[in-house]
């Protein structure tokens, strides 16, 4: 910040949106243990952060943008170096007074703090919570880290005081084509589109006793083998709009129109075929169980359903801020998928399929995170210690300062300090693949191993 109000620059509207949802993101790894969603936040923060710093906002600006602030780590060091060069010729007596306030303050502070603490547990205790543990050990990876965060905050003020101008990068526009040239395959294609999704209906409203007579498909199997091929359907179609766009017949009115009208009817297709892809994956977690990948993809569909939803809007409103638009829905996205905790949905999903059916598979549960206990615990015995006897273990075994725990860790630690683990591993490996113990309940299954098909992708 100094940085850039020394270089003139001012704040803009969207570089408070960048610089602010970057921060939000932050909150995942304050709440959440599991370090999936976790990667996932601070990525996005890092790219909003160096979105900041930029002031992106056109396709090149925004992708590139996003990460280019590791353009700055070279310069960003030269210009740090040069600076307190500058700085140390002009103040040579001033370096030498504020080295020697420095070491007094230290000795100080080391004779008074020893003193203090071994007068006082209480203090005593206060003083190891503040000070991080400093070892031989760690001395080398502290210092390496210190040196990394040092030069991410050189090139950060560099970029702040001169940022690249990525939106500078041109990108040509395909030739245009004749209108029936252009538009004859995607009215094809809407055709075809139009087709599969009165098929969904039918199958939607009731016609799915037909579809099975001819497949010789269940829901479960129906639901898995059309999942990912219309997320991939999906994906294409952006690719497919991409294109479009670059040879699009763009010189009278009437051309525009033609271009709004057949992608405006790709894209609400699209969405259609979006809500049909997250109606199978729902049939198919209904019959066997909510997985971390299946929260995922669908998370994922769920957001190209999003984006579908905002060139929809530009095409009524224009494109000058889709490329931005997107890129905030995308941290959005993260940021929720962090918040809701996805290992807890995943717990609670299972533990309810559980009170249902009976069956649970616990060798998945127990990979879990500490966000998972709240949910696990109202599991009844010997399943609930079962499902946490790995949490516990990796929980008691952590010796991470209060800065580096999670509020979905801290939580976990109190369930589990009023309610421990009762069972021992031998009891865990009496009970069955489907949570029950062997010869209990005969025949139940819940299709997480010895009902599975030998393709499962997920």
């Amino acid at each position: 910040a100094f940085a850039a109000r020394a270089a003139g620059r001012r704040l803009r509207p969207w570089t408070a949106i960048w610089a602010v949802g970057g921060l939000s993101l932050l909150a995942v790894p304050a709440l959440r243990d599991a370090g999936w969603p976790t990667f996932l936040a601070l990525v996005s923060a890092f790219a909003l952060g160096s979105l900041a710093l930029h002031g992106s906002r056109s396709w090149p600006g925004v992708l590139i943008g996003s990460a280019g602030i590791l353009d700055s780590i070279g310069p960003g060091v030269r210009w740090g170096w040069l600076g307190v060069r500058e700085r140390a010729d002009d103040s040579r007596g001033r370096w030498a007074t504020a080295v020697r306030t420095t070491a007094v303050a230290l000795a100080l502070l080391v004779v008074f703090g020893t003193l203090f603490a071994s007068a006082d547990a209480a203090f005593a205790d206060l003083l190891g919570r503040l000070v991080p543990d400093m070892s031989i050990v760690d001395g080398p990876w502290r210092t390496f880290l210190f040196l990394v965060g040092l030069v991410g905050a050189l090139a950060a003020a560099r970029t702040a005081a001169a940022p690249v101008r990525w939106d500078g990068i041109a990108v040509k526009r395909g030739k245009p084509r004749a209108r029936m040239e252009w538009a004859l395959p995607l009215i094809v294609l809407n055709l075809l589109f139009a087709a599969f999704i009165t098929l969904q209906l039918v199958v939607l409203l009731g016609g799915y006793e037909k579809v099975r007579e001819a497949t010789g498909l269940d829901h479960a199997q129906y639901a898995r083998q059309g999942f990912w091929q219309l997320l991939w359907a999906t994906l294409l179609t952006l690719l497919v709009i991409a294109l479009a766009l670059r040879w699009a017949p763009r010189g009278s009115a009437r051309d525009r129109t033609l271009v709004r009208a057949v992608l405006g009817t790709l894209c609400v297709l699209t969405l259609v075929v979006v809500a049909s892809a997250l109606r199978r994956m729902d049939l198919y977690v209904d019959e066997y169980g909510l997985t971390r990948l299946r929260i995922s993809v669908a998370a994922m569909e769920l957001w190209l359903g999003v984006v579908f939803v905002l060139i929809l809007a530009a095409g009524v409103f224009g494109t000058r801020f889709l490329p931005r638009a997107i890129a905030v829905s995308a941290a959005g996205a993260v940021l929720a998928f962090g918040l809701v905790s996805p290992d807890a949905l995943v717990a609670e999903q299972n533990v309810r399929r559980f009170d249902d059916r009976g069956s649970i598979d616990l060798d998945y549960l127990r990979g879990l995170s500490a966000d998972a206990v709240p949910a696990l615990d109202r599991l009844p015995e010997p399943q609930r210690s079962c499902a946490l006897r790995t949490v516990q273990r990796e929980l008691r075994g952590s010796d991470s300062p209060w800065y580096a725990t999670s509020r979905g860790e801290a939580r976990a630690v109190e369930i589990l300090r009023e309610r421990p683990v009762t069972v021992d591993r031998g009891t865990c490996y009496g009970l069955g693949t489907d949570g029950v113990r062997e010869g209990g309940r005969e025949g139940e299954q819940d299709g997480y191993e010895r009902d599975r098909d030998a393709y499962d992708p997920y």
